[in-house]
């Protein structure tokens, strides 16, 4: 661009360019298309989905790390034909194994999963001090517990975000301390946690976790027949040739008064407004708003012949402390068995990634504690064949108390500039999807066609 603003020669313009055609940018483009407005979206990647994605490798299914897509969220069920991606649910429950004496236990939702009420109540009930860990447990769900109670009498009412107080929000680990929880049932919980939220640290929000919880109890989370691609998929089908992959965004300028401009390597586009909705260290290049703390995990995938488990649920480690590295195994075919071909399985583990400078688990760490946990032959796991791993650095934004559900969505002192992202929202689907709403909803205020508030 010169000196007097004109834009190169070559370049085309558009109404909203929207940067990153993840589930943020892909909700975002689509509320604009629908009414009626010019959005070009950028991606620089060759497929759209950003962090949701999927890998084919020799007739098995693999998720850029293990990703679960819960169809009761309230952004799923308004903008995504769920009964076109085919979902195969999760068991509504884990098997939590201590590796040193071999013993499991399963602890599930018997109106769900009636076959594990003999188990969790024992485990809610048993010997030691389970019932008081029980009573405990109890006392810090009890916000939850409530709004659960009241949606059963009167379906319908505010949604429990708007039940919860940011200033009583304390990190996970001070809210179960506050009640007095401890023991088997306080660590498996913990465990199972660690595994959704990406944290062992205990600092994630208590409320956020509540709020987790509630999705988990009102819908059964799942995967696709297609694999997890198939919703950001899904969501670009509608804005056709308005999503251009392979262009990434080299920068952005703002000059003065002007429109943003765009710049990428084949050209510019000035357009009225720019949506950044890529992951955070993308957005802070491109805009210098900070990037959160962010949550990374390694995911490893094989096919096996035997499969080490009848179990269709996720295993976690109950032992104090645990055996290995690993958050969460599965034998996934059991209950998405379009991910792997006929008469083979195929299982996962995840491990966290330490970012405070800690060695990263190798494949062998995790294939070994991912054994243990799901009752593996002792050596099985040497049949075991690796399809792939994935590493990703910035899987989830951190969520620490106290909980702050919104962002705003506008830059400060750059008119026309959003960002999305569940960086800007909470750290789920949901948050992806509302954030992009949001960033839609406020350009077109700024556009001066004003649409009224989503309901979250």
């Amino acid at each position: 661009m010169g000196d007097d603003g004109a834009v190169e020669r070559g370049s085309t313009d558009a109404e909203v360019v929207v940067v990153g055609a993840g589930l943020a940018g892909l909700r975002c483009a689509s509320a604009l298309a629908e009414r009626g407005r010019d959005v070009v979206v950028l991606e620089a990647a060759d497929v759209v989905g950003g962090r949701v994605a999927t890998d084919r490798v020799d007739g098995f299914l693999a998720d850029r790390g293990f990703q679960l897509l819960n169809p009761a969220y309230p952004a799923v069920r308004r903008w995504v034909d769920v009964d076109a991606l085919r979902l195969q649910p999760f068991g509504a429950g884990v098997v939590a194994t201590d590796v040193p004496t071999g013993r499991t236990r399963t602890l599930g939702d018997p109106l769900r999963e009636p076959g594990t009420l003999p188990a969790t109540l024992w485990g809610a009930l048993g010997a030691g001090r389970a019932p008081r860990d029980a009573v405990a447990l109890t006392r810090w769900a009890a916000p939850l517990l409530r709004h659960t109670a009241r949606e059963a009498l009167r379906p319908g009412g505010p949604p429990l975000a708007s039940r919860l107080d940011p200033a009583l929000d304390l990190p996970l680990t001070d809210a179960l301390d506050a009640v007095g929880a401890a023991g088997e049932l306080r660590r498996v919980l913990e465990r199972f946690l660690s595994g959704v939220v990406l944290d062992d640290s205990g600092a994630t929000s208590s409320q956020f976790v509540l709020l987790l919880l509630r999705s988990f109890l009102t819908g059964r989370p799942s995967l696709p027949a297609g694999g997890m691609a198939a919703l950001p998929a899904q969501l670009a089908a509608p804005l056709g040739e308005r999503v251009r992959l392979g262009c990434r965004v080299a920068a952005l300028e703002h000059r003065g008064g002007a429109s943003p401009l765009v710049r990428t390597a084949d050209g510019a586009l000035r357009a009225r407004a720019v949506v950044v909705a890529t992951d955070p260290r993308v957005t802070e290049t491109l805009t210098g708003v900070p990037a959160p703390r962010t949550r990374g995990v390694t995911t490893c995938w094989w096919a096996v012949d035997e499969a080490p488990t009848a179990s269709g649920l996720l295993h976690v480690d109950a032992g104090d402390p645990a055996s290995g590295p690993v958050v969460n195994t599965a034998v996934v075919s059991h209950a998405a068995p379009s991910y792997a071909p006929p008469g083979r399985h195929l299982v996962q583990a995840s491990a966290l990634l330490d970012r405070r400078g800690g060695r990263r688990p190798t494949e062998l760490d995790v294939r070994r504690h991912a054994a243990r946990l799901l009752g593996a032959r002792r050596g099985a796991e040497d049949s075991w064949q690796l399809l792939v791993t994935h590493e990703v650095d910035l899987a989830l934004p951190a969520q620490p108390a106290p909980l702050s559900t919104r962002r705003p969505t506008a830059v400060p002192g750059r008119p026309g500039l959003h960002l999305a992202g569940d960086h800007r929202d909470t750290a789920s689907i949901q948050g992806a999807l509302v954030s992009g709403e949001r960033a839609a909803r406020a350009v077109l205020a700024e556009l001066g066609d004003p649409v009224e508030p989503a309901a979250r």
